[in-house]
């Protein structure tokens, strides 16, 4: 395993991440015994940050986390996220109102089984709260010793400006891979001014880098993605999915000339950018944790990346707005 600091903080982690988004629910049922035995083995293999969320599930991945770290937890670093309305008391949408914060952190202590988190992100920017009052809430739970480092998820580089002057932010949470990138362009250059850590979620394009889609691939009702829109790209549409499934088999073909899988060349693609800090894999069975640990033996050359983005130029259904 190789370990990395958090931006400029103190906070190291593993590169390779456990995402728990898919305990939740939102992508189909899961076999919680075997999603535990893959919380097992990503201990075993040295993975120390488990990401999940208040409003994955509305506490589900929370749960079932904590039960499968049971004493481990102490030896990891554990992220969770905020403001997500999972109550009906908080109001739709988004929900980073101090109040509704403290409630969150409460709920989500109680859902890990534990007393303290490592790492708090507020989930996504809420446009009718004052950022400022966001980080106040943050500030007050690590007085409190509830929260050792705060952070934030999908916040642009400007809102990023705002948050550092109010809370000693450590980390975003953005989505990035080969075909989102969208994030590079201002808010990556930002975060490094600002000893700010990237924490890359979706790196194999939310299943599409797998290499197992077909063109004719269908999701189920309860499968986020069925709706063809992914964080605003429609990587998934009828009209796109069998484009971009093309590109995927381009890619393919690169990853066997490489000797490498390619969720591993995916994944190595992510962690090239010295920027981010950790790559986060939604991950649900111990084969898929093994996977993904490999891709830290892998070295991308210049030459790589250049046909890498050639390659990419096939890609559709992108855009250069990022997601709010």
């Amino acid at each position: 395993m190789e370990y990395r600091h958090m931006g400029k903080s103190d906070l190291v982690v593993s590169a390779i991440g456990f995402g728990c988004w898919e305990m939740g629910g939102n992508y189909g049922a899961i076999d919680t015994q075997e999603v535990t035995t893959a919380i097992r083995r990503a201990l075993d293999l040295g993975v120390t940050l488990f990401d999940t969320a208040r409003g994955y599930g509305a506490g589900r991945s929370e749960e079932i986390l904590g039960r499968a770290l049971g004493a481990d937890r102490k030896n990891v670093v554990v992220v969770t996220k905020c403001a997500i309305p999972t109550r009906p008391d908080q109001k739709p949408r988004r929900d980073a109102r101090y109040d509704s914060i403290m409630k969150d952190v409460e709920l989500s202590l109680q859902s890990l089984g534990t007393d303290y988190i490592d790492l708090l992100l507020v989930h996504w920017p809420d446009p009718d709260t004052p950022i400022p009052e966001s980080m106040r809430a943050l500030n007050d739970l690590r007085g409190a010793g509830k929260v050792r480092y705060v952070g934030v998820s999908n916040f642009s580089a400007a809102q990023l400006r705002v948050c550092k002057q109010f809370a000693p932010v450590i980390a975003n949470q953005v989505g990035y891979n080969l075909f989102d990138r969208r994030w590079e362009y201002e808010m990556f250059p930002t975060a490094q001014e600002l000893g700010i850590g990237i924490m890359a979620y979706g790196p194999l394009a939310h299943g599409l880098l797998t290499g197992t889609f077909s063109a004719e691939m269908a999701f189920g009702e309860n499968d986020w993605r069925s709706r063809g829109i992914v964080f605003g790209q429609a990587l998934f549409t009828p009209e796109n999915l069998p484009k971009n499934v093309e590109v995927v088999d381009r890619l393919k073909r690169f990853a066997t000339r490489r000797g490498v899988t390619l969720p591993r060349l995916a994944l190595a693609w992510v962690l090239s950018n010295p920027l981010v800090a950790v790559a986060l894999s939604g991950t649900r069975r111990p084969a898929e944790i093994e996977e993904n640990v490999e891709a830290l033996a892998i070295k991308l050359t210049e030459e790589d990346k250049a046909e890498l983005d050639t390659i990419m130029q096939g890609a559709v259904g992108q855009v250069k707005e990022i997601p709010t």
